[in-house]
């Protein structure tokens, strides 16, 4: 498989993340050009394929942003308001159109990690 995939997993229901709202952007220099938006399903992964496929992708920096902050407040998280994560931007970059770029988000009310996956 080649494109741009992502996970959620909640590490502190220890449990996928449903339903959470994620964009993705290209970064052109300062300007962010929007291209699509998605929602985890009940495994935390996205339907349908890649987000995009290597015919979509070009070389250069890409943002997802996982709007974590009302994911957290539907699974019953015990949050401050204004909440200590809302929106996570995510910025990587591709240089390979071929490749497989997996990128899976780690997440809990305090805190957050990634990895590039496979």
């Amino acid at each position: 498989m080649t494109g741009l995939t992502t996970h959620v997993l909640d590490t502190a229901l220890g449990q996928p993340a449903s339903e959470m709202k994620i964009d993705l952007y290209r970064l052109n220099g300062p300007e962010r050009v929007f291209i699509k938006t998605v929602y985890t399903n009940d495994d935390g992964r996205i339907d349908g394929g890649p987000m995009i496929t290597s015919d979509d992708m070009a070389v250069g920096q890409y943002e997802l942003v996982f709007h974590v902050g009302d994911y957290l407040r539907r699974s019953g998280a015990a949050l401050t308001e204004p909440a200590f994560l809302e929106d996570i931007p995510l910025r990587f970059s591709i240089a390979d159109v071929t490749a497989h770029y997996h990128v899976p988000l780690l997440v809990s009310a305090h805190a957050y990690s990634t990895y590039r996956g496979s």
